[in-house]
């Protein structure tokens, strides 16, 4: 019984969301060309569910280039008026369109000149007439079964205000530099860390000259603990590499040899690198293609700027 309620409150919920796409006309790019033209902030604002799924279409805009907040009509009315500004614009939610705290707010909205882009189920609504864009999310049934509770409805809502902020987005230029600004904590932000943040760099970086004779090398990287070393020449330039597996190999071919040898008689000529300003997640991706643990990184000029390990990563959660 619960499993055919299921399907059925998703049934009624997608199949409004396909009547809300179909319905979709010049309208839309309307309120695109309203919001992208505000010189402030977008303010939403909505009563109950309604202002549920307001305060979140705020949150979306905010963390994707629209600078928002949400004003919760009631509180407006007592008080908080004063977060209107002349620049903003006002984004209200209210399926019946005739929510009487928001309806109390349009005198003040027009005082300021403040354009309205409302999201309603009634386009004959007062707030609709009030508006300068009105965007239907009319939907046939709630999914509710009593088709009361707001279900079909404010998932309409919160999926078109969804629809403004990736228009808005898009026509900004809006891209992953200016996400990894706004998300610089939790899971998104480790995804958008640039390889320069976790990279070994300075003193911490592995690196000998190429005239090095293999018993500095191996002291080299066993003192920075990366199970490897960078062998790079006296301006700065990649020459080489040298891995724990090098040595591992030369050892087996040439034994007690070794240690008479030099950097340069022992490197790979050919390292992987990667960029400093490359995300970690790409650094990560390299390393599993190619099977290595340890990446150099180059600056803008070529040179070397330290190297990122594996275990750099793993502690990002990013697997």
């Amino acid at each position: 019984m619960s499993l055919e309620t299921a399907r059925r409150v998703l049934r009624i919920e997608a199949e409004a969301l396909k009547e809300l796409q179909e319905r979709l006309d010049a309208g839309f790019e309307r309120a695109v060309e309203v919001l992208l033209a505000c010189k402030g902030r977008v303010v939403v604002t909505g009563m109950g569910k309604s202002g549920l799924i307001g305060r979140k279409i705020a949150a979306t805009f905010s963390s994707t280039g629209t600078p928002s907040l949400f004003l919760h009509p009631a509180e407006a009315l007592h008080g908080d008026l004063g977060m209107l500004l002349a620049g903003d614009a006002v984004l209200a939610v209210s399926y019946g369109g005739e929510t009487e705290e928001i309806v109390a707010l349009l005198a003040t909205m027009k005082r300021l000149g403040l354009p309205l882009v409302t999201l309603t189920g009634n386009t004959r609504s007062t707030l609709a007439q009030a508006s300068d864009v009105v965007l239907d999310t009319s939907v046939r049934e709630e999914a509710c079964s009593l088709n009361l509770a707001p279900t079909a409805s404010t998932t309409a809502a919160m999926a078109l205000g969804d629809a403004l902020a990736i228009a808005l987005l898009e026509r900004r230029g809006f891209n992953h530099e200016d996400f990894a600004a706004l998300h610089p904590g939790g899971r998104l932000g480790k995804k958008l860390l640039r390889v320069r943040e976790l990279m070994h760099a300075g003193e911490a970086l592995p690196s000998v000259l190429p005239s090095a004779k293999m018993p500095d090398v191996i002291y080299e990287m066993s003192r920075k603990g990366l199970g490897m070393t960078t062998v790079i020449d006296a301006s700065g330039t990649l020459a080489g590499i040298i891995t724990d597996g090098d040595l591992r190999r030369l050892m087996q071919k040439r034994r007690g040899a070794v240690l008479e040898l030099t950097a340069e008689e022992c490197m790979s000529g050919k390292p992987v690198t990667i960029a400093s300003d490359e995300f970690a997640s790409a650094a990560l991706r390299l390393m599993e293609q190619r099977k290595i643990t340890s990446v150099v990184v180059l600056d803008g000029a070529r040179r070397v700027a330290g190297v990122v390990h594996l275990h750099d990563l793993w502690t990002l959660e990013l697997f």
